[in-house]
């Protein structure tokens, strides 16, 4: 065990005070004073976000001029092409845009590239194509573009006229397209930074729905359309993994009531599929681990353009056949994903050599270009240490690779360091990408330890898990979780509250789960009360929990399980420590 727990300060007064002025239980209360939600009002008002509480699209820069571009193309009847990125961000954008231009009666199609053989955004080539094809066509980007400056430079040269919506990094040059829409703009006021691709959709196809109607509201039409491009974008904010505060926050959280009527049509044969019940409220676990990871799927394997048309299709018989499609693509990604996983953790026990390297470097010619990410994570995880995956090709010799990063490390910043080695980078702190010569990975791997090893060490921040209050099992009760699910919806920076019990015992031995038994389900004990458990990706604990003996501390985030027409607490077991060891429990 490697994780530091910080407990809140617990001041039993304040506790006594919130929980009696706002009527809930003293343990909601700990949670709220905990996230430094300590008086009434502020309260309050995270329970009770609303949706008139997001922001004016046409606040966001950019955003009117686009909306006026889109408007014209609609009057003069021109084409109109959402050029998309192939992860479900990028999936969900497009066929927000595309549904929105649609129903608007304009003519309106998408280009999604190919990961494997076009790469990650705009790119020169489609551009020329999509102006050969039509040059009088308004091109839009979603989720990507902020950064092409070349690309954005041939199509001023070639007369294509181009908007760019996109929320990553900027670079300091911004590419020349006819208009740009960010909520980082310079120069811009936009309150909300950390919408995803999906956000900056809506915000202009609700900015277009106003424009279209009387200026302000939209039609009833094209106001049930909002409702379901709401849901929409709630996939993609949280498959994007952004901050699920703000604005993303409320999006998500109308987002998931809005799927749950409104679904799509492919969208409710997918859940089919994923063993959702339709009609009833998602919540983020739905999305994170059973949808996103279909639609992620088609775009990891080259095949992202089906999982648009399943969000957008309106023939029944052609939703069932891409559910199911989408479904074995993803059971086709995680036998691959298993399989590369073995192999890189054999490669690392295989040579010792590497355990004094801070970072991984790991490269096989076997291993899947569109996949590797996902293992990057797994292996960074499992041997605590930034983690470089490269996929080789043996036609042209070179590699292409994927990173992720471990207790803070700055990935694009360590890739910077070691430049020269490398024929391309793109990325950020937690996430990277990469191109390089075969011949070369073995300098670059030396240059990216030696540089690992003289950067700043990861701080207190980056390894302390923060936990909401010490409790006893016998208060995780249904009627307590439900309340607790008022925060919600729950992701990144905004996580399930997260617990710590003593003196818990194992009432049964633990069990592997799962394929390849990577999951682990347990049942705890603490006097009189018992409560399953779970542990995802943790298969390796059973052994070492059984080896360790009781009692023990265990930290977790509580959840109602749902089987069956049956509901239960049940604990997401994040971490343990037997009390019998030296360990420290606290920091």
């Amino acid at each position: 065990m490697t994780q530091n727990w910080r407990f809140a300060p617990h001041d039993e007064s304040q506790v006594r005070r919130l929980s009696s002025e706002m009527r809930i239980s003293p343990l909601l209360a700990q949670v709220l004073i905990a996230r430094g939600l300590q008086d009434v009002g502020t309260a309050r008002s995270f329970i009770n976000a609303r949706m008139n509480e997001l922001l004016d699209p046409c606040s966001m820069p950019g955003i009117e001029e686009a909306t006026d571009r889109v408007i014209a193309a609609l009057n003069s009847k021109r084409r109109i092409t959402i050029y998309g990125d192939y992860d479900v961000d990028g999936m969900t954008a497009t066929s927000i845009l595309l549904q929105c231009i649609t129903l608007a009666n304009g003519q309106c199609d998408y280009f999604i590239p190919n990961r494997l053989d076009d790469g990650y955004g705009l790119n020169c080539d489609a551009i020329r194509e999509l102006h050969e094809e039509d040059p009088e066509r308004l091109l839009i980007t979603v989720d990507c573009g902020i950064t092409s400056v070349t690309e954005a430079a041939l199509a001023k040269e070639l007369g294509l006229e181009l908007i760019i919506t996109d929320h990553h990094q900027m670079d300091e040059e911004l590419p020349a397209a006819a208009c740009l829409v960010h909520p980082r703009l310079p120069g811009g006021d936009y309150e909300f930074p950390h919408l995803c691709g999906a956000g900056v959709a809506l915000k202009l196809a609700w900015a277009v729905c106003q424009k279209l109607g009387d200026g302000q509201k939209a039609s009833p039409q094209m106001r049930e359309f909002l409702k379901c491009a709401v849901g929409l974008a709630a996939i993609g904010t949280i498959a994007d993994v952004v901050p699920l505060v703000g604005e993303n926050r409320i999006i998500v959280r109308y987002g998931l009531g809005a799927l749950a009527e409104l679904a799509p049509l492919g969208l409710q044969e997918l859940m089919k599929v994923a063993e959702i019940k339709t009609g009833q409220p998602l919540d983020t676990e739905d999305i994170g681990f059973a949808i996103a990871p279909r639609l992620n799927a088609a775009g990891r394997l080259g095949q992202a353009r089906l999982a648009v048309e399943l969000l957008t299709t309106s023939n029944r018989e052609r939703a069932v056949q891409l559910a199911l499609y989408l479904d074995e693509l993803n059971k086709n990604r995680r036998t691959v994903e298993r399989r590369i996983l073995k192999q890189a953790r054999e490669m690392v026990e295989e040579n010792a050599e590497w355990e004094e390297h801070q970072t991984l470097v790991l490269a096989h010619p076997d291993w899947h270009p569109g996949v590797i990410g996902i293992v990057a994570n797994r292996v960074a995880e499992h041997f605590e240490k930034p983690t470089v995956l490269i996929a080789l090709e043996a036609a042209t010799r070179t590699g292409q690779g994927s990173a992720r990063s471990f207790a803070g490390f700055d990935l694009h910043a360590g890739f910077s360091s070691c430049a020269e080695h490398l024929m391309r980078f793109g990325g950020h702190q937690a996430a990277a990408g990469l191109r390089i010569e075969e011949d070369k990975i073995e300098d670059f791997r030396q240059a990216f330890a030696a540089y690992a090893a003289t950067a700043p060490p990861p701080s207190d921040d980056d390894l302390l898990v923060k936990i909401d209050a010490e409790v006893c099992l016998n208060e995780i009760t249904k009627q307590a979780v439900l309340e607790l699910d008022c925060l919600g919806p729950f992701g990144q920076e905004n996580p399930r509250p997260q617990f710590v019990a003593t003196r818990v015992e194992l009432a049964e031995p633990p069990k592997t789960m799962g394929e390849g038994g990577r999951h682990l389900s347990l049942v705890f004990q603490q006097h009189k009360t018992r409560i399953r458990a779970i542990a995802f990706g943790k298969g390796e604990w059973a052994s070492q929990m059984e080896e360790a003996g009781g009692p023990f501390s265990i930290s977790f985030a509580p959840n109602i399980n749902r089987f069956r027409g049956f509901e239960s607490v049940q604990l997401q077991l994040k971490d343990w420590i037997s009390e019998t060891a030296d360990t420290p429990v606290t920091s």
